[in-house]
């Protein structure tokens, strides 16, 4: 036993002892849980093809409140034990969220740079999520986790069936990301070219993003507030 341990001034109480090991226990299970990576540019370049429908300050807004739902969501899902945010700026991101600084190179770039940073943590599965889900609930964000854990990796597409809404995989396995066009198509290639199994879910809180006029005009129908005046 060591002389620190042996000094009676450095006795440990019991009731430090049960915290030490409580937050210990955190940080363990918090290493072998979900890390979830919010991506989103800066706010200024966010939903420019609303242009049209909303003036800027109405679309910062809508932008700045779908990205505040998708945090929500995914803090309170029971499968995420981290949220890091990818983005050039914090802005009104909570200050115990991380923000992990997109240097402009592109999602797929932005989203591999996150993919190591989120391996060095040890996290068990890495969940991709964008901004821009105004519907999305933390219970679709634990049924995609648990199809991910299961499988090795799971997908959401949008409502077209063709994009890629979220998607959640083995953080430990290579992965090169595909988000663009016919992304669902090309991120189940990867999939298989890195032999994990893949589950598909349609869930409509993944599947609704707000990329038209008429996607903004569906949301005020619904009371967010941003769009009620498209």
């Amino acid at each position: 036993m060591s002389a620190l341990a042996d000094s009676p001034q450095h006795t440990t109480s019991p009731d430090v002892a049960t915290q030490m090991l409580a937050d210990l226990t955190v940080r363990v299970a918090r290493r072998s849980g979900c890390c979830a990576l919010i991506a989103i540019k800066d706010r200024a370049r966010c939903k420019t093809r609303l242009c049209e429908a909303l003036d800027e300050r109405v679309r910062r807004d809508l932008v700045q409140s779908m990205l505040m739902h998708v945090l929500d969501a995914a803090r309170n899902a029971q499968t995420v034990q981290q949220v890091i945010v990818v983005s050039p700026e914090r802005d009104d991101v909570p200050i115990d969220v991380p923000v992990l600084t997109d240097a402009g190179v592109g999602l797929n770039d932005a989203c591999a740079i996150a993919h190591q940073a989120v391996q060095a943590m040890n996290y068990r599965e890495l969940l991709i999520l964008p901004a821009d889900l105004p519907l999305l609930t933390s219970a679709e964000i634990d049924r995609l986790v648990r199809a991910g854990r299961r499988s090795g990796f799971a997908i959401a597409p949008d409502s077209a069936d063709r994009g890629t809404n979220a998607l959640c995989l083995d953080a430990a396995s290579p992965f090169n990301f595909q988000f663009g066009s016919d992304s669902k198509r090309l991120h189940l290639l990867e999939a298989s070219r890195q032999r994990l199994g893949a589950q598909v879910l349609r869930l409509s809180g993944f599947a609704f993003d707000t990329d038209t006029p008429e996607d903004v005009r569906a949301l005020g129908q619904m009371g967010w507030r941003a769009c009620q005046h498209a």
